[in-house]
């Protein structure tokens, strides 16, 4: 039986990556912070290890009390990340700062997996063609403008320095799913009947059911894959309309008022939201790097090379997924109204 071990499994993706681990039959640990909610980790099957991420040295005594018995795990999928920080410096600790410091404590204690699948984003590839709209892919060039894709370029830059490291990289697009909260405010947003769009050009969205995405890591673990990249989509981008028509479609909307506001007025609120959020030190969930985020024009991904490396062929159309999405939800607004 293999042994995985997925760091960052507390949140949204985490929760799915822990559950499919389980499905594959695998022998699966949990690395957490003593403050990591476990609202989706609830298998009587997993194993829990506690990781202080500050400290390389607390790190490496985890990792040796915990191990199976082989001495190592077979492969670690490594999650933790923050997509939104109060405090800036935050991006490069987290989402930098701790992936070294766990890379070296692998490193120190001779437990480097067989594989390694780190998740970065397509944030970390920046902008790419808004002329042309060619899709994103293993050829174009890193060029982030936020913070989180220059932290999440950074990590990966490190681990392609590791000679022989054996890493696998995603980029995910957009993911989504029961839980998933971005997203959710779109929904909330077109149950209320309303669209807000940003911008006046049009834009090329692409999304990821989270499912598709954890049963993509999965195989990419078994193929055998080794130092690669993949960016991880759907294979096929929609507009904002068609996005609006799905979501609507699937809370049995009849109409909804599309809204496009000028990038300026967007600006705006996300500067004083960003900083609103700073005076609170609560990550506020719009912010400048969501602002360039929004203004990007341009999501199309290219996913030939993992449907050629391990036949990723995603399963759900962002209609059935946008359906199950929508219908969880819908579950949880009738529960909450009979409280």
């Amino acid at each position: 039986m293999k042994t995985i071990l997925i760091i960052g499994a507390g949140g949204f993706i985490g929760g799915f990556i822990a559950d499919a681990a389980i499905q594959r039959g695998y022998n699966t640990w949990v690395g957490i912070r003593e403050t990591t909610s476990l609202r989706y980790l609830t298998d009587s099957r997993l194993n829990f290890v506690v990781f202080d991420y500050d400290d390389t040295a607390a790190i490496s005594r985890e990792l040796k009390a915990c191990a199976p018995p082989s001495g190592r795990w077979d492969y670690i999928i490594y999650n933790l990340g923050a997509t939104k920080c109060a405090n800036f410096s935050d991006f490069n600790k987290i989402n930098y700062l701790y992936l070294r410091n766990f890379v070296e404590a692998l490193r120190e204690t001779g437990m480097i997996p067989e594989r390694f699948l780190f998740m970065s984003s397509l944030s970390a590839l920046g902008p790419g063609d808004e002329k042309g709209y060619t899709p994103l892919s293993a050829s174009t060039v890193p060029n982030p403008n936020t913070r989180y894709g220059l932290s999440k370029i950074k990590a990966e830059t490190y681990l392609e320095t590791i000679p022989e490291f054996p890493y696998i990289i995603f980029r995910p697009t957009g993911v989504y799913g029961p839980h998933e909260q971005d997203y959710l405010m779109m929904v909330k947003s077109i149950d209320s009947h309303f669209d807000f769009g940003v911008g006046y050009r049009r834009q090329m969205l692409t999304f990821i059911y989270v499912e598709d995405l954890v049963n993509a890591m999965m195989d990419a673990l078994d193929a055998g894959v080794n130092r690669r990249k993949y960016i991880i989509s759907e294979d096929r981008a929609y507009t904002q309309r068609e996005f609006r028509t799905i979501v609507a479609r699937a809370l049995g909307k009849k109409w909804v008022i599309p809204l496009k506001l000028p990038m300026w007025m967007v600006y705006a609120a996300s500067v004083v939201a960003e900083k609103w959020g700073v005076m609170k030190m609560k990550p506020s969930t719009l912010n400048r790097d969501k602002f360039k985020i929004m203004r990007q024009r341009n999501w199309c991904a290219d996913i030939s090379d993992a449907q050629r490396d391990f036949g990723f062929n995603p399963k759900f159309s962002l209609e059935r997924g946008i359906g199950i999405t929508v219908e969880s939800y819908l579950e949880g607004k009738s529960k909450n109204s009979k409280k």
